[in-house]
């Protein structure tokens, strides 16, 4: 039932933030250059992204990392978005789905704010490299820059502000964050630059690695279905 009722209100905010995104846009700012199917599309993106984000049965766990990184697909859809539309459309298709998270988050915040400031250094590189140069060469080049900028970007932002911001606002010792690492079976001596070789770097290798191969797998398929449904 809780699950239902957390859908049901994703559904509402989804709808009343690209309606406001909308009138923002087209109204207060004018924008001609961005069309109605322009923003469409990318609302559709952004309701898929959102789907994948809060939806728990379609997060999981890796082996062998903590059980608070968790591995969400989120990020496939806003990569398809900034590849078959543009930068703009997979940064407008982001923040519609962080602004939808924050009323149900359990972070007070923080993880929306760490998530939204990941994914950005991830497709903002990878769009802008493939609509400079619209071939396979193109994707690889953007997938590699932006994996590069994620991972060090995640990793030390996780290390040396998000888990501080975690243990501050959710009141946990650094024993309790340490007792979660131990548990996955990794002994590192405390949560600085042994936290970043032996899990930070690992785990952002490995969630971006399965994020770009199922984006290679379904960037065609999902981009030919939204313009068919968008027409």
């Amino acid at each position: 039932m809780k699950n239902y009722n957390t859908t049901r209100l994703a559904i509402v905010l989804t709808f009343a933030v690209i309606a406001v995104v909308y009138f923002l846009v087209k109204v207060v700012f004018k924008k001609k250059s961005i069309t109605t199917k322009f923003i469409t599309r990318t609302a559709v993106f952004a309701a898929i992204s959102i789907i994948l984000y809060i939806v728990p049965g379609l997060k999981f766990r890796l082996p062998f990392f903590p059980s608070f990184l968790e591995v969400h697909l989120d990020e496939i859809p806003l990569l398809i978005a900034g590849f078959a539309y543009g930068p703009w459309s997979a940064i407008f298709a982001l923040l519609i789905k962080t602004i939808v998270k924050l009323p149900m988050t359990s972070t007070m915040c923080v993880g929306e704010l760490a998530d939204f400031i990941y994914s950005l250094f991830f497709i903002i590189p990878a769009a802008i490299i493939y609509k400079k140069k619209r071939n396979f060469k193109g994707v690889f080049i953007g997938l590699a820059v932006g994996t590069v900028f994620q991972i060090l970007a995640a990793s030390f932002i996780t290390t040396f502000l998000i888990l501080d911001f975690y243990m501050a606002v959710m009141h946990l010792p650094e024993a309790a964050i340490m007792g979660m690492v131990r548990a996955a079976g990794i002994n590192i001596p405390n949560l600085r630059w042994p936290f970043l070789y032996a899990v930070g770097l690992p785990f952002n290798a490995f969630k971006d690695a399965i994020v770009i191969a199922a984006t290679l797998l379904l960037y065609k398929r999902v981009h030919k279905l939204v313009e068919k449904v968008t027409m």
